[in-house]
Parts: C-alpha cells; sequence; structure tokens
C-alpha cells in the first residue's frame, strides 16, 4: 500500500511554513483565496471557523487536480483577543498603535484555529481544533510604541506584533504553545495528524512532497 501522502499546507503564511520547515515537513504551498465567512462571536470558534473555511477550499481544489486518495490539507487562522475582543491585523499605523497600547503591560489570549481533512480513496476525515496562549506583554512606552510601528513589523500580523520578531524585547512571559502564537501548534498538529492518517509510523515518513 503507497503510504505516500501530498500534504498540502493551505497558507501562504512563511512562518507557517518556517515552522513545518523546522520539523522536516516541506508541504506544497497552496494558499487559500476564499472569502471569509464569519457567523460566531468568541475568539476560539472564529479561529476554528476561518481554518475549516480555508481547508475545505483547498480540498475540494486539490480533489478535482489530484489523486484523492493521497490529500493531506491543513488549515490554519490565529486569532489575537484582549477579554474576548477580536483584534485583527491593522489596516494603518495608527491602528496598530491603537491595538500595543492595549496589549502592553497586561496579558491577552492567542488562539490558532486549526483544521486538517485528510482523502482516502472516497473516505474523507476531518478535525478541527484549537490551541490557547496567554502571553504577557511587559509595559511599553509611546516612544517604543511608535519605533516598533516604524519597523512595520506589525503591519501584517494579527494583534500588531511578532513574537518570534523585534517584539520579542516586550514579551514578559507566556502560558501555552510559544509555536501557537507564531501561528501553528506544531505538536498538537502532529499528535492530530497521526490520529487522522490511522498510521503508527512517524508523519515525516508518510508525508511525500516534491
Amino acid at each position: 500500500m503507497n503510504k505516500k501522502y501530498k500534504f498540502i499546507l493551505a497558507s501562504s503564511s512563511p512562518r507557517r511554513k518556517e515552522i513545518l520547515n523546522q520539523i522536516g515537513m516541506y508541504p506544497y504551498i497552496w494558499p487559500s483565496h476564499c472569502e471569509e465567512v464569519i457567523t460566531k462571536t468568541i475568539p476560539f470558534e472564529v479561529g476554528e471557523e476561518l481554518a475549516r473555511q480555508k481547508a475545505e477550499e483547498i480540498f475540494q481544489k486539490a480533489k478535482k487536480e489530484e489523486n484523492p486518495q493521497s490529500i493531506l490539507i491543513l488549515g490554519a487562522d490565529t486569532i489575537v483577543a484582549k477579554e474576548n475582543k477580536i483584534m485583527g491585523k491593522p489596516k494603518t499605523e495608527g491602528e496598530a498603535k491603537e491595538m500595543l497600547l492595549l496589549l502592553q503591560d497586561g496579558s491577552h489570549e492567542v488562539y490558532t484555529g486549526v483544521t486538517l481533512i485528510y482523502q482516502r480513496g472516497k473516505e474523507k476525515r476531518e478535525v478541527t481544533f484549537h490551541e490557547k496562549t496567554e502571553v504577557f506583554v511587559y509595559p511599553m512606552s509611546i516612544k517604543e510604541i511608535e519605533e516598533y510601528i516604524l519597523t512595520g513589523e506589525p503591519m501584517d500580523k494579527a494583534g500588531a506584533y511578532g513574537i518570534q520578531g523585534i517584539f520579542a524585547q516586550y514579551i514578559e512571559k507566556i502560558h501555552g504553545d510559544f509555536y501557537n502564537v507564531a501561528g501553528l501548534p506544531i505538536g498538537r498538529i502532529k499528535r492530530e495528524m497521526k490520529k487522522i492518517l490511522g498510521e503508527e509510523e512517524e508523519i515525516n515518513d508518510s508525508i511525500h512532497c516534491d
């Protein structure tokens, strides 16, 4: 039996790709361009809903182009929330400043919703879950916030910061998975992959990527 599966990441995020590469997984990159439809209000439910939409879009595309027996799709969406208020990606420097003023000198939550879809023959398996990490940020002066914004780093990131970048100097501590904040709770993902594939061997050995 062929145990090689085509592994597709439904995201163009370089951070998610780097996390997978770090543990020896090299997915095909098929970014999702679906229109995001949000019907939930609780942050972790929003993350799961969006992850499911992204994975399903790429799954439908892959079914048309590939052997359905060899498809494994990973979709993910990271949500930053402060007291259940979702903080998206800032559209302007002013929005970034507002977000950072809220996050500094306190804690907030980061949720990453994940969906895995596996097609083997006519059988489709799917699982959706999320991980939560609490992040504590040191007090920041207005000058520090403005200088950080000038680096450009906040502008493409939920909550206006990247934990693995320049903003690392303002992180006091975290409770939970660091990689969850970076974009992929990779430890949980590997365990869920093993379950959905129904295989005992290492995932790295059972996924084929050109």
